[in-house]
Parts: structure tokens; C-alpha cells; sequence
């Protein structure tokens, strides 16, 4: 578990003709263990704080930081889930979940060990050997999942990992994000468009502004677990949500 800081962070895009302001001091934290979502109008910035936070891109101004530790750049403390599977298709299940742990320099054995347990955990140790090509986006994507987790990093970043999935496959694997959140402990930032989605995974919900994106206001989601749509206290949180994007 970790803790993440966001300070004073602007991010400014150069180009040849113009410079974009995209982020304009967004400060914020995330206690260790905590669930948060990051929602706003498209362009406002979400998956470029998210990009920060994983040492992808560095901030024109401000800091972020893990366990105080100022991030420089891309580091195996972060693991990251993106929209896109991104897996390697010429290996399979378990030789992509293995993959972090090779650049860890963990033994072939205890490697294979780690992949397959974190396999299970997403359910699908019955398709370890299978290639990418052969599985579902659906299961593609909980085998991304297990790579991120199976070199253990502190903290947990997804881009909307599930917005090309169909509905069903959707629930299942927010579902799933939960149990492994609740069994692993990790800090989990999460980005997503999806109000409905933010509302049934994380502790706390923030929402930026248009460009240039910075911190409009933070949602406490008090909702037991494991949550219900159709509650009213669902739909409160949610429409909540909603009118502080349309206000916009």
C-alpha cells in the first residue's frame, strides 16, 4: 500500500504554432489502500494526471510524489491497466503475466509460480497457455490486469480499462477490480467516463474541469459494498456527479 500526492501540478503541451494549457494546479492526495476514480468532460485532462502519476509525462509545474519519493519517470512501484490491452502476441497468458517479473530479474520458477497464482486470481489459470489471439477482450484485459499486479507495485493505475467492453463483460469485470482491490489492499487510481462506473468502485470520486483541467470538486462515495445501481443512494451519488459535469 501507498500514498500518492499530487501537488501544484501544471502540464503544459508545446507545439509548433501554439502551447496548450492542459493541467492548471491540480492538487490532491490518496491515502494508502484508497479507491479513487478520476471523472470530467472529455479533453479535461484525466488520462494526463493519470500519465503523470506513472512517471509518463512530466509536469511543466508542481510535483507528484509516492511514499514522498518524487516521481522522475516510469517506475515498477506503478503498475498500469490501459484501455488498449497492450499485450505481447507471441507470448501467452502466463508468459505476459510473467513479463515484469523478467525485468525484476525474479528466478524462471518462482516467476511462473507468481504469473500463475495471479492468473487465478482473475480466473482464467485454465487459459495460461493460450495467446492472446485466442481469448476475448474480456479476458485479454484480466490478463493485463495480472501482469500489473504480479510484479506487486505499490500503487495501481487504469485508464479506462473497460470502455471498449460490452455491458455484461463491463459489470463482471468492475466486479472483479473490487474483489482484487479488497484482497490486495493497493492504492488504486482509476480513470473512467463512465459516472455509473466511478459511483460502484471508488472511496472517492474526483472531477476536473474543461481544459484547462484542474480540481472542480471531490465526491465522498459512502456507499456500503458491495453496491447496487439501483439503490437510491446509488443514484444520488451519481446524478451528484453528473450535475457538477453538465454545469460545466
Amino acid at each position: 500500500m501507498s500514498t500518492i500526492e499530487v501537488k501544484n501540478v501544471s502540464l503544459v503541451y508545446n507545439s509548433h504554432d501554439s502551447n496548450v494549457l492542459a493541467l492548471h494546479n491540480v492538487s490532491t492526495s490518496i491515502a494508502s489502500g484508497e479507491f479513487v476514480c478520476l471523472v470530467g468532460p472529455s479533453g479535461c485532462g484525466k488520462s494526463t494526471t493519470l500519465n503523470i502519476v506513472a512517471g509518463f509525462l512530466k509536469p511543466t509545474e508542481g510535483q507528484v510524489l509516492v511514499d514522498g519519493a518524487v516521481i522522475r519517470g516510469y517506475g515498477m512501484d506503478r503498475g498500469i491497466v490501459f484501455q488498449e490491452y497492450a499485450l505481447f502476441p507471441w507470448r501467452t497468458a502466463v508468459q505476459n503475466v510473467e513479463f515484469g517479473l523478467e525485468m525484476k530479474k525474479v528466478p524462471r520458477g518462482e516467476r511462473r509460480d507468481a504469473a500463475m497464482h495471479y492468473l487465478t486470481m482473475v480466473k482464467l489459470e485454465r487459459f495460461a497457455n493460450t495467446f492472446p489471439h485466442h481469448l476475448s477482450g474480456g479476458m485479454k484485459q484480466r490478463v493485463a490486469i495480472a501482469r500489473a499486479l504480479a510484479y506487486e507495485p505499490k500503487v495501481l493505475l487504469l485508464d479506462e480499462p473497460f470502455g471498449a467492453l460490452d455491458a455484461l463483460t463491463r459489470e463482471e469485470l468492475q466486479g472483479l477490480v473490487v474483489d482484487l482491490w479488497q484482497q490486495t489492499g493497493k492504492t488504486i487510481l482509476y480513470v473512467t467516463h463512465n459516472l455509473s462506473e466511478a459511483v460502484y468502485l471508488s472511496d472517492r470520486t474526483i472531477v476536473l474541469t474543461p481544459q484547462p483541467g484542474t480540481i472542480k470538486d471531490e465526491v465522498q462515495i459512502d456507499l456500503p459494498r458491495p453496491r447496487d445501481a439501483l439503490t437510491a443512494g446509488f443514484v444520488e451519488h451519481q446524478r451528484r456527479l453528473t450535475e457538477l459535469i453538465v454545469k460545466e
